[in-house]
């Protein structure tokens, strides 16, 4: 891709996701996520069902009358998208492909970071850590992000899940809130997924194409796995192969959000056939919900 189409495409997409960012109310995202901790605010003097706890007793006793500490937490977030650029992506059997489907999310959740004041980095990856971008401020940032997305090109076949999580773990020290962005057909990323969601804030964002889920009967289908280069012939006639396939799907589902669940984790199926503002706007206002329950 040219440089020029490269330019276009990145404030296509800009574009577009600045519209839909509109379309989530701004407090579902604000609400959704917690600061990096609590800063104190001020002294103020002590009223009817204050926290005996928040005295201030040195201040207290200088002016005679009780004075409790405020506090007000920190609003200001990093934000850190981890998305999977690994052959698999390529995949789509419908207007959009799950690597196309990813830079659009991806794009929707720089803004918003970008819109509330908060930071937003990147890390891609394939069968390894492809790109790493600090995480940082401003609509020139985010279009930075979008940017490298597009450009950005796998290494290798594979993918290596657990070495992505492992690296974020290792290049943000301090807490942040994480997007996983990717198809999760990778092994051995259990043990790096619960120790990141231990130390993150980790969302998990799963794309799945249609054809992932059910096969239409439409006749002997060759298709190649991109990751393994391994051509298998599929006889989408026969509805023992359908059915198969729909209980491999279901099954691979189910271990995924058992996993997610074990690790306290919040996580939304986007299809590729669907508007995925929809369920993304939904994850957000569970979030919200949630923390207006815990207060």
């Amino acid at each position: 891709m040219l440089r020029k189409e490269i330019l276009e495409k990145v404030r296509g997409i800009q574009i577009y996701a600045r519209r839909l960012v509109a379309d989530i109310p701004s407090g579902h995202y604000s609400s959704a996520f917690r600061g990096s901790g609590i800063e104190f605010e001020e002294v103020r003097e002590y009223q009817p069902g204050d926290d005996i706890r928040t005295i201030d007793w040195n201040v207290s006793a200088r002016m005679a009358s009780p004075y409790v500490k405020r506090y007000v937490e920190e609003r200001e977030l990093t934000v850190m998208l981890v998305v999977d650029l690994s052959l698999s992506q390529s995949f789509g059997t419908s207007a959009m492909s799950k690597a196309d489907v990813s830079t659009e999310l991806s794009a929707v959740l720089a803004m918003l970071a970008i819109e509330n004041n908060d930071k937003v980095g990147l890390i891609t990856f394939s069968d390894r850590v492809n790109l790493f971008v600090p995480p940082g401020k401003g609509r020139k940032h985010a279009l930075r992000i979008i940017r490298e997305i597009l450009c950005s090109e796998p290494t290798g076949r594979g993918t290596d899940l657990g070495g992505a999580l492992d690296y974020l773990n290792r290049v943000m020290r301090r807490p942040t809130v994480a997007f996983l962005i990717s198809d999760f057909y990778a092994s051995d990323f259990a043990g790096a997924l619960r120790l990141a969601s231990r130390k993150h804030d980790v969302i998990a964002l799963r794309i799945v194409d249609p054809f992932e889920i059910s096969l239409p009967p439409v006749g002997l289908l060759q298709l190649e796995d991109p990751e393994t280069g391994r051509w298998i012939l599929v006889d989408t006639d026969s509805e023992r192969v359908r059915r198969q396939h729909e209980e491999s799907a279901a099954e691979h589902q189910r271990s995924l959000h058992f996993l997610f669940r074990s690790c306290a984790m919040d996580y939304a199926d986007i299809r590729t056939d669907q508007p995925y503002i929809s369920p993304l706007r939904s994850l957000l206002k569970q979030r919200e919900q949630r923390r207006v329950r815990q207060r």
